[in-house]
């Protein structure tokens, strides 16, 4: 990653983000005064379990969702206060999700389904570069029936990043694979993130997967209960779990 971090390049700097949801006469608290960045380049993973906040959280930095109070930036634009046609606008031109399901389109094929992004895209890759990049050069023309579960998910990688967003933004991105698979994919998503410098979040209840970032946020019940550098990345071959 370098020195982004030491540099203050930050893509996202949130601040005192509280998330409330109406649950009938029941209020919800699924963020409590959150406070976190995410750097250029970096690999950012959040860390807790099911109901801490991560989704929530990864949500309000991707313009899925807004936050109740305090402040999201992405380089200085502020989410918060953006109005809808602002934010459809922000997640098609800056943002790559990836989630546990693939939500690939089953009638079209891995390159199909990566174009069905470039074409509403500013400055794409060529599909066949984004299905390459993830290792899936000899497995374009094959439809998602035809494609083992770590090869469709790494199918939506390719088309997450084929925009070329700043920042790629993944929700248990492994969840629903096994180990030998997992890695693969996550190896997929280490490949965009060093050699397109595309900052990245992987949001994981997964402990063992903390060892591949560069930082590493816990959280706890809504809030970052605490905030940890990894000295050096491990690479996907060397976690287990």
């Amino acid at each position: 990653m370098g020195d982004a971090t030491a540099a203050g390049n930050s893509v996202f700097e949130a601040r005192g983000v509280t998330k409330t949801y109406d649950m009938g006469e029941v209020q919800v608290h699924a963020l409590r005064g959150a406070d976190m960045d995410l750097f250029a380049g970096e690999l950012m993973v959040l860390l807790g379990p099911s109901g801490s906040g991560k989704s929530t959280l990864l949500n309000i930095l991707g313009g899925l969702d807004t936050a109740t109070a305090g402040s999201v930036r992405y380089r200085g634009f502020d989410l918060t206060r953006a109005a809808d046609k602002e934010l459809t606008r922000y997640r098609r031109q800056h943002v790559g999700f990836v989630f546990q399901f693939y939500n690939l389109i089953p009638s079209l094929t891995a390159r199909e389904n990566v174009a069905a992004v470039t074409e509403i895209a500013e400055k794409p890759m060529r599909p066949e570069e984004a299905l390459e990049l993830v290792g899936l050069g000899d497995r374009m023309d094959h439809f998602p029936s035809q494609l083992s579960g770590g090869q469709q998910q790494r199918v939506a990688i390719a088309r997450a990043i084929a925009k070329r967003p700043s920042v790629l933004l993944c929700d248990e991105p492994t969840g629903a694979l096994d180990w030998e698979t997992g890695v693969v994919v996550l190896e997929a998503i280490e490949t965009v993130n060093r050699e397109l410098g595309t900052a990245t979040a992987v949001i994981t209840h997964n402990a063992d997967i903390a060892g591949m970032a560069d930082r590493v946020i816990h959280m706890s019940n809504g809030h970052i209960a605490s905030v940890e550098h990894n000295a050096t990345r491990r690479t996907p071959r060397e976690l287990h779990w």
